[in-house]
């Protein structure tokens, strides 16, 4: 079976600055995969690139052995591959529950005229979509808040929002942004849980940023590690730890 996601010699330039250089790896089907290295080593830049945000320099991305780089967001969306930001996206103004509700596409209701000729299939379709969210909140435990306005969330509350909206796509791989950011530890222990929970019951792959080394060590396995703009080294969190080149360019000293 072909990787999930595999990136083949990956460049990318702006101007006279390589911000992504001859980057390699893979991430298969099933896997909690890590991404880290020290700020300015290109973790966001890539992705960026496997969704379409930036254009590649050279290069290629697959996906299930399919190229994908040159694909506008929308298209690589629907191939099933989805992204969280850093600082979450949530519609503040609606409320949990609408903003589960606005993910799936090719709804009924987006068609000026159908809610007028076809109101039977609108509401039918908007029951379906609702009974989703709803066990989508159940699974993450947000069930609670679900008339709650998304914009007076907790930031942890808000990246299990993120998280949830993401299985509302039902993706086959979702890229995450800094899962730990801005999270107190009670709430992380939360997101970790789901995030596995997602991973062995709904056969999703992860592939994470994430600074919080205790966070990526608990719940990624492998772990990509990335230092100016390329990969150098790779493996469990164990032999990640011990790697020399990851002590100097990451953390900046040795294993002795």
């Amino acid at each position: 079976m072909a990787p999930i996601l595999e990136i083949c010699d990956l460049v990318k330039d702006y101007g006279g600055i390589r911000a992504v250089n001859n980057c390699s790896f893979q991430v298969q089907q099933g896997t909690i995969t890590g991404l880290i290295g020290p700020n300015g080593a290109g973790k966001t830049t890539i992705f960026n690139l496997i969704t379409g945000f930036l254009p590649c320099t050279s290069g290629q991305i697959l996906s299930e052995g399919k190229r994908i780089d040159g694909r506008p967001p929308h298209q690589i969306f629907r191939q099933g591959i989805v992204r969280t930001f850093q600082i979450p996206r949530e519609l503040k103004r609606m409320t949990v529950l609408e903003n589960l509700m606005l993910v799936p596409g090719k709804q009924s209701g987006e068609r000026v005229w159908n809610p007028w000729i076809l109101p039977w299939r609108v509401k039918r379709q908007e029951k379906e979509i609702e009974a989703k969210a709803v066990e989508v909140l159940r699974f993450v435990n947000l069930l609670h808040l679900k008339n709650e306005y998304a914009g007076n969330l907790s930031s942890g509350q808000k990246k299990l929002l993120e998280l949830a909206r993401t299985l509302m796509a039902e993706p086959q791989l979702v890229l995450f942004d800094e899962p730990g950011a801005g999270v107190n530890p009670t709430l992380m222990n939360e997101l970790v849980k789901y995030i596995r929970k997602a991973c062995e019951e709904r056969n999703l792959t992860f592939l994470l940023i994430e600074h919080d080394m205790d966070l990526v060590m608990r719940l990624c396995n492998p772990i990509i590690v990335m230092s100016n703009g390329k990969n150098i080294a790779e493996g469990s969190p164990e032999q990640v730890q011990q790697d020399q080149q990851v002590l100097q360019a990451y953390l900046g000293g040795s294993s002795e």
